[in-house]
């Protein structure tokens, strides 16, 4: 039952990163930048929500080794989104279109990340 509670929360967060991004790119901020930006908003209510709703959470030093390392897979996820929303936009490809396959991308990537290494969920 990880996998359909991490997707809910995935979406939640996926929902403020958009509602950031369109917020930024309003406000004329460069794709990239507006991109990394609203990912990292999303980020944190991941944090929040994942921990609470979807993984068992630790306690005292093995708690901000947990946060240490969704920090870890976040970046992991913000460098694979910028990239692909800069990269995509670069060829012309519209910015919504772009931040679809960077959301596929990113979220096979942290959620490989979070439930075997961030969190130690087996498989």
């Amino acid at each position: 039952m990880i996998f359909p509670r991490y997707l809910g929360v995935s979406a939640l967060a996926l929902a403020g990163d958009s509602a950031c991004l369109a917020l930024l790119l309003g406000l004329g901020m460069a794709r990239g930048a507006a991109a990394a930006l609203a990912y990292l908003a999303g980020v944190g209510l991941h944090w929040l929500l994942s921990a609470r709703f979807v993984f068992a959470s630790a306690t005292g030093a093995a708690r901000w080794r947990q946060k240490a390392l969704f920090l870890g897979s976040a970046l992991a996820g913000l460098g694979i989104t910028t990239a692909l929303v800069s990269m995509l936009g670069a060829a012309g490809v519209d910015v919504a279109i772009a931040k679809a396959v960077a959301v596929v991308g990113s979220f096979a990537a942290t959620y490989i990340l979070r439930r075997s290494i961030v969190f130690g969920q087996p498989a």
